[in-house]
């Protein structure tokens, strides 16, 4: 049977406490990029096709149930007594399977597409290794399990750290511990892996050193880059991991054309997609959801998030699009802007220090300084729509629903609660009253009296 035909389950360890995070959150549902390590890691799974995916869980389990759904089945480890033990909770999902198997680790969420493949090719290789281990080679391997294999990769044995001598932890292939197994060799395997070492545990490398010595080869595969298979147990982790994922996209932005003008002070999201001749200005931040055609500019200390725009946009400086927020070709959203749940329209401009939510605007319409769509009346959100070049006045509330028609106009200072026809001006304001002198009657009066408190 050849990889191409064998069918392939994947399980993915995650029982561990995460008790170096100091968090009432699952390890693994702490997000990279705005998306959880685990979905990363499922996320490159899918594009292997899996039949089965189990998901090993202990503390925490009923996150994970709720995070997965149906989308994996949950074994639980209780209590946790090693990564072998890990490994063989998951055998009752797998009644019935016949192929391949992937075990993999839900805090070590990069690990490459190309690199579980080679797993998996050279399980099938003609040899017929019984396990498949993934090596690497880190500049500090001192607390790694080893792997002591000959030049060709197979293997001669594995040994955990604690249980090393000077000689093997001299040795700087380590094990990543993501190993690929056939169905029919893993759990008969691991019903023959003990306890005894300084731990106490069940070893998932013990299935490595028994089938070595029954004399059936066992592999080892090198990655070339250490950092897909870097482990995340504690928040600095976490923060180096962020580091490196937006470090490598931020590279792979500016080599799809893409102009950063501070490209360390740029983050984005784990989905966020950039067309051509896009410029980002320093300090901007992508939440989840945002796309941005050709040709946008987005000023400096700018955040996005679940937001569309289209080509030849412009926002910013300190512009905050939020979720729905759907700006048409050349619309214009300025300085200190929030946009809610909005769509803007072909050349639409809201330039300055106003808040459009739960509205449609239309093309080239004018929003002025300080208008607000008060859209939220504490119980439900209500839409604001503004026609085609209507003009809204600066400091205008407009008091959803309404509508404002085309070419309206609508005075600066004005509480909209009505409905504004198409080419009509609305002034909502209290009437001017005027006194000409008491102005400086009252400055005198004032002055006189502040002047007699003195004596």
């Amino acid at each position: 049977m050849t990889s191409a035909s064998s069918p392939l389950a994947i399980i993915v360890l995650a029982a561990g406490k995460g008790t170096r995070m100091k968090s009432d959150l699952h390890k693994v549902l702490h997000p990279i990029a705005g998306r959880p390590m685990l979905e990363h890691l499922l996320s490159s799974v899918q594009e292997l096709a899996p039949q089965r995916q189990v998901v090993v869980a202990g503390h925490g389990r009923e996150q994970l149930e709720q995070a997965l759904g149906a989308r994996a089945t949950i074994a639980v480890q209780e209590p946790q007594l090693g990564t072998g033990h890990a490994v063989q909770q998951a055998e009752q999902a797998l009644q019935g399977f016949d192929g391949d198997v992937l075990i993999l680790y839900g805090d070590v969420p990069f690990v490459r597409v190309e690199t579980m493949r080679a797993m998996i090719a050279r399980l099938h290789a003609p040899d017929a290794p019984a396990v498949v281990v993934l090596g690497f080679e880190p500049e500090d391997a001192l607390q790694y399990g080893r792997v002591l294999a000959h030049d060709d990769g197979r293997i001669v044995m594995m040994v955990e750290y604690k249980d090393a001598d000077d000689e093997q932890r001299a040795c700087r292939l380590c094990n990543s511990g993501l190993m690929a197994v056939k169905s029919a060799d893993l759990f008969e395997l691991l019903g023959k892996v003990g306890n005894d070492n300084t731990q106490g545990e069940y070893y998932l490398v013990d299935i490595v050193n028994i089938a070595t010595l029954e004399g059936r080869p066992c592999a080892v595969i090198i990655t070339d880059d250490p950092d897909e298979v870097g482990g995340i147990n504690s928040r600095g982790e976490l923060a180096e991991a962020e580091a490196r994922w937006q470090r490598k996209r931020r590279v792979q932005a500016m080599a799809d054309g893409v102009t950063l003008i501070a490209p360390e002070t740029v983050f984005f999201a784990w989905d966020t997609r950039l067309d051509r001749d896009v410029t980002i200005e320093p300090n901007v931040v992508f939440g989840p959801g945002v796309t941005v055609a050709d040709n946008v500019v987005i000023h400096a200390f700018s955040h996005l998030e679940g937001a569309t725009l289209e080509s030849g946009v412009a926002i910013g400086p300190y512009a905050r699009l939020r979720p729905g927020a759907v700006l048409k070709e050349r619309a214009k959203i300025g300085n200190f802007v929030e946009v809610k749940n909005a769509v803007l329209g072909e050349g639409a401009k809201a330039n300055h220090l106003s808040y459009v939510g739960d509205a449609e605007v239309g093309a080239n319409a004018n929003i002025g300084a300080g208008t607000i769509t008060c859209n939220y009346d504490g119980y439900f959100k209500h839409k604001t729509v503004i026609g085609e070049r209507a003009f809204i006045g600066s400091n205008s509330a407009l008091v959803a629903p309404v509508k404002i028609g085309a070419d309206a106009i609508v005075a600066a200072g004005s509480a909209v609660t009505r409905d504004v026809a198409a080419g009509e001006l609305r002034l909502v304001r209290g009437e001017q009253l005027v006194k000409p002198g008491w102005a400086d009657r009252f400055h005198d009066a004032m002055k006189k009296k502040k002047a007699e408190q003195r004596k």
